[in-house]
Parts: structure tokens; sequence; C-alpha cells
């Protein structure tokens, strides 16, 4: 990280975070720093990237089974609203912080920026293990905690959506706690829903296939054929997964995949279909017949195309130098740190950042929404249409900033997305 970057950050701290140069909130304020030349005039009021506009922290008790009573630690961040409502998932995960929630929100304002929807970002979590909790308990403690951040909340304030260990049954149990609360069912409170409660098809498989469509223009661009592109994938769960069948139906082959029970390896590429039934069941690891080699063994394996696709800061600076990948797909929020983006970019490796790679979520979270609000639902082949229109539109326009001012991928989306942000809060002014 450069001086004047390390600098910013301490000129500009906040309080209540202490990021260090690879953490979330870190790795953010350097991506904020790099854009600075580009803002021009607007760069008066960058100040507002840097700041989150509320930070809600929550105390989520419940019963539990057994008649003790357990309490969670929960977060709702609404990073800037200048653009509209707030927007962005729910994480259930033992490590979530406040600092992580906050990254994940300002990542999510300039993701939304990128495709030009019109939301700001939030982010929410609650710092637990699901997998530890009954399906009764995992209820309670969903509700608890849509009752807490109630307050800040709505279909115009800021709209949840899932994340890490979060699905469509924790977003019917949202909306309807919301609704309770409220007297009136507002299934536009949350996106990610059960179709039958107003959600919208397509959405399970948008994340995924986002990534696969903005991989598949950046292969034309560089010139890599997907027929026989070798594709390795760290964390399968929905993104993940769903961006390895959609490359595998292209032609190419998933040669390595890593989840939480470990990393699997096969040279002539997996039956994505039974990887993806293994995965659901006991983790990729029980396929039966699959190579298991050793998780740092993944960052080295022969490949064209690397999703990381599990958590943030995953790409370090010494993964980065392993990597045989030509392209990089961030399905994950946040999973490259600043130094590995930089070894990347000197050797040659093309990275679609997180902020337009895995926005096919949230683009669609938009339909779902929109549809919600005028009770008129579209066909999935209409929604897939939509979402690669707008995801290639937004790719090609980044792609010309980046070649108009010589940036990386990352650089350019995030002075697309700031350009956006900052004319919002210089035409909306201040108030009082």
């Amino acid at each position: 990280m450069s001086t004047s970057t390390t600098n910013a950050m301490q000129l500009n701290a906040l309080s209540f975070v202490q990021p260090t140069p690879t953490s979330a909130w870190g790795t953010y304020l350097s991506q904020v720093d790099r854009v600075m030349p580009y803002l021009g005039k607007l760069q008066r009021w960058s100040e507002t990237l840097k700041r989150p506009k509320r930070a809600l922290i929550v105390d989520v008790p419940i019963e539990l089974d057994n008649g003790t009573i357990a309490h969670f630690e929960g977060y709702r961040v609404q990073h800037n609203l200048s653009r509209g409502p707030g927007k962005g998932g729910v994480r259930f995960h033992p490590d979530v912080t406040l600092e992580e929630v906050m990254a994940l929100s300002a990542w999510m304002t300039v993701k939304c920026a990128a495709v030009n929807l019109p939301y700001g970002g939030a982010k929410g979590g609650i710092r637990v293990d699901p997998k530890k909790l009954s399906m009764n308990e995992l209820e309670k403690m969903t509700r608890r905690y849509t009752s807490e951040i109630g307050l800040i909340i709505g279909p115009q304030q800021d709209i949840p959506a899932p994340d890490v260990n979060t699905n469509s049954q924790i977003m019917a149990w949202m909306m309807d706690t919301y609704s309770m609360n409220t007297g009136a069912t507002a299934t536009g409170v949350v996106t990610g829903k059960p179709i039958h409660l107003g959600g919208s098809l397509g959405r399970v498989k948008a994340t995924g296939r986002g990534v696969f469509v903005t991989g598949r223009e950046a292969a034309r661009r560089i010139g890599l054929d997907l027929r026989g592109a070798r594709v390795a994938v760290q964390g399968f769960g929905n993104v993940g997964s769903i961006a390895a069948e959609l490359f595998a139906e292209a032609g190419a082959k998933v040669v390595a995949v890593q989840d939480h029970t470990g990393t699997v390896f096969n040279g002539d590429g997996f039956d994505v279909a039974k990887l993806m039934e293994a995965g659901r069941r006991e983790g990729v690891v029980s396929l039966a017949g699959a190579e298991r080699i050793d998780n740092e063994a993944f960052w080295d394996v022969e490949c064209d195309i690397l999703i990381p696709a599990a958590l943030e800061g995953q790409v370090t600076a010494e993964r980065a130098r392993k990597t045989k990948a030509k392209l990089v797909l961030e399905g994950a929020n946040g999973p490259t740190v600043p130094e590995a983006d930089d070894i990347l970019a000197e050797r040659g490796v093309l990275v679609v950042p997180d902020v337009i790679c895995n926005a096919g979520g949230v683009t669609v979270s938009y339909f779902e929404w929109v549809q919600d609000f005028s009770s008129f639902f579209w066909t999935e082949d209409e929604i897939n249409q939509r979402l690669d229109q707008i995801m290639v539109n937004a790719l090609n326009h980044i792609w010309d900033t980046a070649d108009q001012h010589k940036i990386s991928l990352r650089t350019a989306t995030f002075t697309v997305s700031c350009e956006r942000i900052l004319a919002a809060r210089q035409e909306r002014g201040l108030y009082p």
C-alpha cells in the first residue's frame, strides 16, 4: 500500500474501526484512494465515500431449545443512500464484524452504481454459526434480528437480501416479521424470497450467471476460448456452483473446486452436476472418486480461469504470485487484497472485479423489487435477457473507461460508480 493511502486512512480514520491494509475496510479505502485522480471537481465530496451514513449494532437475544438464553451480535450498515434506498444482503457467520459489514455495504454502493441501479449500498449480518442452531432457533434469531433492525429497513428505505448462510427461507421470515410489525404484507421489504411470496424467477442463479456473463465477455476480449478452458472455483455455494455449471455448459472444464470441506481436483474436468449434488449433500470432498488435494495447493493448479467465490481477502500477495490463471472472476465480495491486485496486474492477469462481476444478484433483486411494486411478474427468459443486457452494457462502459485512462477494470469500475454517486450527492446538496 502506498504512503499516501496509509496517510489517507489515518487522516480519515473512524473511531469505531481499526482497519489494516489487508482488512475489508482497509481494502475498500485503498480502492477509493486509487480513483481520486479521475474524479475531477467531484473530489470535494469524496469523504462521503469513506464514512457510512448509518451503522446500527443490535443485540439479538433468543431462548434456545434447551431453555437457556443466548445473545447474538447483529449489524445493519447503510453506507450511502444518495442514489436511492439501501440494498444489500444479510450474512450469518461466526466471523462477521462491524468493519466487514461496513466494507460490504460500501462495495454494494459501488456495485449498484456500476450497473446503474437506483440504489445505495447496505449490508447486514449476525455473528453466529447457523449450523449450530436448530431450525426453530434459526427462525427465532432471524425474526428478532428483523425486529431490531426494523427501525431502518423498509421497501423504500433499505431492502435486505440473501448472502452467506442465508437463503429464501430466511428472507420469508424477515418479510413476515416486518409485515407483522407494520400491519400490512410488504413483499418489497426483502428480495430473494420464495417465488410464491413475491420472489423472482432467475434470482437464485443470478449472481453466478452474472459471473459467467462478465467472464464470457472478458474471455472474448482477451482471446480466451471457453471451449476446453480450465476453471478453478473457490467456494461452491450458490455463486460458485452456478458459475461452474454455466462455464461447463459453454465447454469449459472445471478442474478444481474448494469448499468448506476441502479441495478436489480432476485434470480432465468434473461432472459438475454430480459435484453440485455432493456439495449440497456433504461437501465436494464427498464426491466418489474425487482426488483430494491440500487446500493451499488449490492456488497452484493449472487453470485458465480462477473464480474466488468464497469470502473476502482470499487472494493474497503470495497466492497472486502462484496462480496460473489468465483471468480472475471475483464471485465473492472483496476476495483480492490491494497488493495482490498489483501483482496480478504486473503478471498480466486480468481481474474482473467483484463490483461488476457479481452484480447479477443485485440486478435481479432490483427486478424482483420492481415486480413486487407492480404485482406483475416476468418470465425467467425475460429476466435472463434483461440481466445479460445490463451486465454486458455496464462492462462495456467500464472497459471503455479503463482503456481511456489506462487503468485496471477495478479502478475503472470505481471511477464510473463514484462519479455517479458523488454527482447525486452534489446535486442533492446538504440538508439542512
